[in-house]
C-alpha cells in the first residue's frame, strides 16, 4: 500500500458503502458526507486544499492530509507545522493513533479500507506487481482505443512542454533570436548523440550574425565550423585543409572572436556517413543554400516542404572524402530521408511549438499534422512497446509512448496514468 494509491482513491472518491457499512463514519462514528475531496496541488503542505465536508450536520471547510497511518502524522512531524492546524479531515487506510490540533482539539479520521472494494485493491495490486519493464505491460492492450488515443495527444504535448524549457532559456541568451535559437538546435541534432553536446557549444560560440554575413561562402562556413570543432589544429599535406585553416584564422581576426575550449568530436564507433566531417559538412551546405531557414520552416505543416528545404548533401571536396587527407570513392552523401525525420522531431516541431506559445497562438493542429505524416521511430523503447502489441504507426505515437516510458512508467507514475487509471476501475 502506498499513499499516492490513497491519494488516487479519495481524488476520485473511489469508496463506497457496503451492507458492513452502510454510511460514511469518522472512526468516532460520526456521520461524514464528502461534498468536495479538494484540489491536489502536490505542494509543501497539507495533500488536498479547500475540501469541504459534512460530520453530523456540521459543515466544514479545510485541508485534508492522507496517511497509510494515523501515526504517520507524527511520523512526519506535521503536529510541528502551523500549514496542518487548517487539516479538517485525516484520511487514513489504518486508524491507529488519535491525532490532534496544537489547541489540542482532535482531528477527525476517516478510514478508508473499510470503504474500498475488493476489486479495486486486486486491480491496484495486479498492476503494481513487479513486472520485467513496466507493471501494465500484460494489460496496456486492453485499454479502450478512445481513452489510449486522449492520453496520448496529452502524453505529447507534455513532451513537446518539456522540450519548450531549454528554447525559452536559449532564445533569452541570444536576445531573442530565433534564427540563432534554430542554428543551435539544428547543430545538436546534427550531432546526433555522441557529438550532439559538442556541436551544440560550436554553435553557440559562433555569433549568429557571423554566420548570416558568411553564409555566402560555403568555405568560410565550413572553416568556422570545422575549426572551433577543432579539426583544423593539426599539419596536414592537404590542400583544402590548408585553405579552411587559412580561413579560420582569418575569421578569427576579422570578427576579434575569441575561441574557447570545446571537447574534441568523436569519431568512434560512427558509419562514415555519420563522421562528424560530414555532419558539419551538411550543416554548412544548409546554410549556404538556404537563407532565413527560421522563417521559411515556421509555418510549413506538411513535411513534402520540409524534405524539399533539407535536400542538401556536402561541398565537393566532402563527395571524395570522409576525413582530411584519406579520398574515397566519390558519393553524394545528402541527408536521408530518416535523418531529417529526426531533424523534424527534435528541432523543427519544438521550435514550432515554443515559436508559438510566444506569439500566444495555438498550432496544435499543424504540429499533429506534420508528426502523423512522419514514420514510427526505431529503438529499444519503442521496441519494447512493440512486443507488448503497442503499433505505433507516426512518430506522433512514438514521441507519446516515449513521454509515457520516461516520465510515468520509469518513476512509477501509475495512478496519474490515464492507462493506470482505467486498470484500477471496478470490473
Amino acid at each position: 500500500m502506498k499513499e499516492d494509491f490513497l491519494h488516487y482513491i479519495w481524488k476520485f472518491k473511489k469508496f463506497g458503502i457496503s451492507k458492513e457499512h452502510p454510511n460514511l463514519k469518522t472512526t468516532n462514528g460520526e456521520n461524514l458526507v464528502i461534498l468536495k475531496t479538494g484540489e491536489y496541488l502536490q505542494l509543501a503542505g497539507p495533500d488536498f486544499f479547500n475540501a469541504k465536508i459534512i460530520i453530523e450536520e456540521q459543515k466544514w471547510a479545510g485541508n485534508v492530509e492522507i496517511h497509510i497511518k494515523s501515526s504517520d502524522w507524527y511520523l512526519h512531524n506535521h503536529e510541528r507545522d502551523d500549514n496542518y492546524d487548517s487539516v479538517i479531515l485525516h484520511v487514513v487506510w489504518e486508524h491507529d493513533a488519535a491525532v490532534f490540533r496544537k489547541n489540542n482539539t482532535e482531528i477527525p479520521v476517516f478510514e478508508l479500507k473499510n470503504y474500498v472494494s475488493k476489486s479495486i485493491l486486486e486491480n491496484y495490486q495486479s498492476l503494481m506487481n513487479p513486472k520485467s519493464w513496466i507493471f501494465c505491460e500484460k494489460q496496456v492492450t486492453e485499454i479502450d482505443d478512445f481513452v489510449l488515443k486522449n492520453w496520448q495527444e496529452r502524453l505529447f504535448f507534455e513532451r513537446l512542454e518539456r522540450k519548450s524549457i531549454p528554447i525559452e532559456t536559449l532564445l533569452q541568451e541570444t536576445n531573442n533570436d530565433w534564427e540563432a535559437v534554430l542554428f543551435c538546435l539544428l547543430a545538436k541534432n546534427f550531432g546526433l548523440n555522441t557529438n550532439g553536446e559538442i556541436f551544440f557549444n560550436i554553435a553557440k560560440n559562433i555569433s549568429f550574425h557571423i554566420i548570416r554575413k558568411e553564409s555566402f561562402e560555403i568555405q568560410n562556413l565550413e572553416a568556422l565550423f570545422f575549426g572551433f570543432a577543432g579539426l583544423l589544429d593539426e599539419q596536414k599535406e592537404d590542400n583544402y585543409f590548408k585553405e579552411l585553416k587559412f580561413r579560420f584564422f582569418y575569421l578569427l581576426q576579422k570578427y576579434q572572436i575569441e575561441r574557447k575550449h570545446i571537447n574534441p568530436v568523436q569519431f568512434f564507433k560512427h558509419r562514415q556517413d555519420n563522421f562528424p566531417t560530414i555532419r558539419l559538412a551538411q550543416l554548412a551546405q544548409l546554410y549556404f543554400q538556404e537563407k532565413q531557414l527560421f522563417s521559411k520552416i515556421i509555418g510549413l505543416n506538411s513535411t513534402v516542404a520540409i524534405y524539399e528545404i533539407f535536400n542538401v548533401s556536402v561541398a565537393e571536396y566532402w563527395k571524395s572524402h570522409y576525413q582530411f587527407d584519406k579520398e574515397s570513392p566519390k558519393k553524394r552523401k545528402p541527408l536521408t530521408k530518416s535523418f531529417i525525420d529526426l531533424l523534424i522531431i527534435n528541432t523543427i516541431v519544438p521550435v514550432q511549438f515554443a515559436y508559438a506559445k510566444s506569439q500566444s497562438k495555438e498550432n496544435f493542429m499543424d504540429i499533429l499534422a506534420i508528426l502523423n505524416e512522419v514514420s514510427p521511430e526505431k529503438n529499444a523503447t519503442i521496441d519494447k512497446f512493440t512486443s507488448f502489441g503497442i503499433l505505433p504507426k507516426n512518430a506522433f505515437e512514438t514521441q507519446s509512448l516515449l513521454q509515457l516510458k520516461n516520465e510515468y512508467c520509469s518513476k512509477n507514475r501509475c495512478l496519474e496514468c490515464s492507462i493506470g487509471a482505467e486498470l484500477l476501475k471496478s470490473n
